[in-house]
């Protein structure tokens, strides 16, 4: 079970500083006890097995305590981001059918309202005691003090669960209408780390920085990850203060730095970064698209000495594939090979394998594809299909892929996104890479408009350097150069910067 990493670390390295947050360093002996607390004052309030609990706070301690301490008390945990609004968490507990919150009472002007709107919610626990007035407001609360002494000292609740069980729900924004709840089993989750601490060759001597929000898979999984081999998480609240992480990271050691394509250009903007001395990161890895040549070089100068991972993957199925380090330079624009114990292939529209070179969609087969969508049997029907061998099912995962001769896969565009302009298909992640070749652009965005001529337009939002005197004209001038005339933006808009999803992702539904 997902739990028993942390227990075998704590049983493994109990003084060990497991967690480095907010100036607080905690051990594993620490977090283990104080989780298997909260997990017994939860099931003393009635959680039992196969419930699930929801936690709803920023990256810190008390949030790392709950999740753990949600599996040791045999429920399913959903982490939320504490980024979400009031209507959005309300769905979440809705949806979830929640019977307990573990929050923190600064986020109190969203959860409120939808612990109101709630009708399966018997317990709350929050942290940063809340006061009278507020916890008057919160039928069923608990202190997060009061919680864990109720807890005690004890045994650890001895878990009746198997691997095949629910570990976890995470949420995950579609391109439209209301999140997903991706099903998640404990063998998911473990067969996932396991994997990638595997090519990224974790340890226990590993200090890990997690400055992605915990309820973003990517943040999660360094947690996990971490625990799994006793190594140390340094904890923040996420990269807006892009210079105090940096610091931390040369004041901690930190030996791995896993950063988005977002956290590249604010890298890029940072002219104080040659002054950190970052020659203790032994490895980088970058999630979301493969890493333009410019970024490739930001991040090695950064980083004297650090092995460079370029991985993909979707929530579905945590991670699908990883470029390795060697491979940079040989394989520039591919996000790599499957990761150990997975395998994948593309098809066509009509299901067939398709050949090197071709364009199809991703499919992936092995332990870490997802469950299904809770409560959505017709989404996880069209995702989850027959696989080859009998009564196996694989993941369809909606991108669009190409594979060269070797075996490497190359990201093209998701399904959805694809721009149907004048009969032509355009991939926006093509379009996207021309334009971050453009020396004074800092970042990219590419949407499909309607078009009363074309059906749809291709357009680009983009954004440049302060010193930088660069022109829409100028921007078209040199997509003309770089790509075909199907490609080449019809609109372009010079912005000052991207909306981002709570996960730090550019959110392309606003731009639209």
């Amino acid at each position: 079970m997902l739990q028993g990493l942390l227990a075998d670390s704590a049983r493994r390295l109990p003084g060990k500083v497991a967690l480095v947050c907010d100036g607080r360093r905690v051990t594993y002996a620490e977090i283990d006890r104080q989780s298997d607390a909260l997990a017994r004052a939860l099931a003393g309030r009635g959680v039992k097995r196969g419930d699930r609990v929801v936690v709803f706070g920023e990256n810190g301690v008390e949030t790392v305590v709950a999740f753990w301490a949600a599996l040791k008390a045999d429920a399913v945990v959903s982490l939320v981001n504490p980024a979400v609004k009031a209507d959005k968490l309300a769905y979440c507990l809705e949806d979830l059918g929640a019977v307990a919150l573990v929050t923190q009472a600064p986020l109190a002007e969203a959860f409120l309202p939808a612990v109101a709107r709630s009708t399966t919610l018997a317990t709350i626990v929050v942290w940063c005691e809340p006061g009278p007035a507020l916890a008057g407001q919160l039928p069923g609360h608990v202190p997060f003090e009061e919680a864990l002494r109720a807890g005690g000292e004890g045994p650890p609740i001895a878990n009746a669960g198997l691997d095949i069980d629910l570990a976890a729900i995470i949420y995950t924004s579609g391109s439209m209408g209301e999140p997903k709840g991706v099903m998640l089993t404990h063998r998911n989750m473990l067969t996932a780390a396991e994997s990638i601490n595997a090519y990224l060759g974790s340890g226990e001597d590993d200090v890990i920085l997690g400055a992605l929000p915990l309820s973003f898979d990517y943040g999660l999984y360094q947690m996990i990850m971490a625990f799994a081999v006793g190594a140390r998480l340094v904890l923040e609240r996420s990269f807006a203060l892009l210079p105090q992480v940096v610091a931390r990271v040369e004041k901690e050691g930190v030996t791995a730095f896993p950063c988005l394509p977002t956290v590249c250009a604010l890298l890029e903007e940072m002219t104080t970064l040659p002054r950190f001395d970052l020659s203790r990161v032994r490895y980088v890895t970058l999630s979301g698209a493969a890493l333009a040549p410019r970024h490739i070089d930001l991040l090695r100068r950064a980083f004297p000495g650090a092995r460079i991972f370029s991985m993909f993957g979707l929530t579905e199925c945590k991670r699908c594939t990883y470029l390795p380090p060697e491979d940079l330079e040989r394989k520039p624009g591919s996000v790599g090979i499957a990761i150990p114990n997975t395998e994948l292939w593309l098809v066509d529209e009509h299901d067939r394998e398709v050949g090197p070179n071709e364009v199809g969609q991703l499919v992936i087969r092995g332990a870490t594809v997802m469950r299904g969508y809770w409560r959505d049997p017709a989404l996880t029907a069209e995702r989850l299909r027959p696989g080859r061998l009998p009564g196996e099912t694989v993941l369809y995962t909606g991108d669009l892929c190409r594979r060269d001769e070797e075996g490497y896969l190359y990201f093209v565009a998701r399904m959805d996104d694809v721009i149907k302009c004048r009969g032509e298909k355009v991939a926006p992640r093509e379009v996207e890479a021309a334009l971050m070749d453009i020396p004074a652009v800092r970042e990219a965005a590419v949407i499909g408009v309607p078009d009363e001529v074309q059906g749809a337009a291709v357009k680009a939002f983009v954004v440049v350097a302060e010193d930088a005197s660069l022109t829409e004209g100028d921007v078209r001038a040199e997509c003309r150069r770089r790509l075909s005339a199907s490609m080449v933006p019809s609109r372009v808009e010079i912005v000052r910067g991207l909306p981002r999803t709570p996960t730090g992702k550019i959110d392309k539904s606003a731009l639209s």
